[in-house]
């Protein structure tokens, strides 16, 4: 059988694909990659399907023992990749023989590493998807040592060979569009676009962030909202005024207002913002004038 056994972990490695969008009426968030275009790129450079499985790496640390050749690449940030002990680098397809244990270290910057494997990883489905959801616990359970993960058939590689990593910045920019209740605060444009810190509390859920409150309007002060449907992006304001950025394991409904809504292109940036990472959030004044 054609498989790559588990050695380490680091931090928290998981399996994830794209996701299984849909389910919001049965209260499973949609899951997959945090970082979708570094998890589409891995598989196309081992010729992969962009949709198929691979592992999102927490923090590097991941270690992985081919039973069979095949082909790997490691994509997100310049990471360190090594091969029994030789560095081979990251974001770039590299051969892997029978018994060969191939390493990550921990990147630079950023903070999520995606590895595909040629075939992707086919662990069994669930709701039509190998992703796990660290919310409804849905999908794979996070990797450990010794667990083996079967591959499916390779294709021939295709697409680039070698193509440069992304470089985490130390502030981000997300642009954003104004939420369903973002009447409920005062002055929501410019009380966003204040710089944050994203906190240790974050996680695929969501990111929690530190800065200065924002604050209830007028007549909305000790108002309650009933529970709302959520979407990934949306950034919701509970009562102590620090933002909450939800990501792709979020809740499918929420009772706190909705202020603004992350666009999909600024997406992929959060799933790499570590904690202390300062954070703007940025649209067009004219927007909120409507």
């Amino acid at each position: 059988m054609r498989a790559v056994e588990v050695v380490g972990t680091g931090p928290l490695a998981l399996v994830q694909d794209l996701g299984r969008p849909g389910f919001a009426h049965l209260g499973v968030p949609p899951s997959g990659a945090l970082d979708v275009p570094a998890l589409k790129l891995a598989n196309r450079l081992v010729g992969n399907d962009e949709a198929a499985a691979g592992v999102e790496c927490l923090f590097g640390g991941l270690r992985l023992r081919a039973t069979a050749s095949c082909t790997i690449a490691v994509t997100g940030p310049a990471v360190p990749v090594e091969v029994d002990g030789r560095p081979v680098g990251s974001h770039a397809p590299v051969w892997l023989a029978a018994g060969q244990v191939l390493s990550l270290g921990a990147p630079a910057s950023g903070l999520r590493c995606y590895l595909a494997v040629s075939g992707g990883i086919t662990v069994e489905e669930e709701l039509g998807s190998r992703s796990r959801d660290v919310l409804s616990e849905i999908g794979p359970a996070p990797l450990k040592a010794g667990d083996v993960l079967p591959l499916g058939t390779p294709s021939v590689p295709g697409g680039a060979d070698v193509v440069l990593p992304t470089v985490a910045p130390a502030e981000l920019v997300v642009l954003i569009d104004p939420g369903p209740r973002a009447h409920w605060f005062e002055n929501p444009a410019s009380g966003l676009a204040k710089t944050w810190t994203v906190t240790a509390e974050s996680n695929r859920v969501g990111l929690r962030l530190d800065g200065p409150a924002l604050t209830r309007a007028a007549g909305y002060a000790e108002r309650e909202l009933p529970s709302e449907g959520l979407l990934t992006g949306a950034v919701q304001v509970p009562p102590n005024g620090l933002p909450v950025v939800f990501l792709a394991d979020h809740p499918t409904t929420g009772g706190y207002p909705v202020a603004a809504v992350v666009r999909q292109a600024s997406l992929p940036a959060l799933a790499q913002a570590r904690p202390g990472t300062l954070l703007r959030f940025h649209s067009s004044t004219r927007m909120w004038n409507r």
